[in-house]
């Protein structure tokens, strides 16, 4: 099993910026992707961003291209997710997963799953 615990939210004015972290545990050596989604209220939940483990290959939504940023650390097993120039459209609870495949991540279909953060963008 995989553990991941997401932090870094908050409430933010427009143009801000917030940083996500999300940290895994467990048997993280079969991981080979992480990513981050996003859910608003009363809207289904939304791919937002993926890395690949190893290479650093990443994917973006369409929406958050140029603003935010994935990274990791491989040493600490923690994934970020960098969100700059922040809108209120981008408040949603924003979750991590993780799975084996990195087309199950961009697919939106992943194993693991953080608890989520959420993240409020103030016009």
């Amino acid at each position: 099993q995989v553990q991941l615990v997401e932090s870094g939210g908050g409430l933010v004015q427009a143009g801000g910026s917030l940083r996500l972290s999300c940290a895994a545990s467990g048997r993280t050596f079969s991981l080979v992707a992480m990513g981050w989604f996003r859910q608003a209220p009363g809207k289904e939940r939304q791919f937002v961003a993926a890395s690949r483990w190893n290479s650093g290959d990443t994917d973006y939504a369409d929406s958050v291209k140029g603003r935010f940023t994935i990274s990791r650390d491989n040493a600490k097993n923690t994934v970020y997710l960098q969100m700059n120039s922040l809108k209120p459209e981008d408040t949603a609870v924003y979750y991590c997963a993780a799975d084996r495949s990195y087309t199950v991540v961009t697919g939106g279909r992943p194993d693991y799953w953080g608890q989520g953060t959420q993240v409020t963008v103030s016009s």
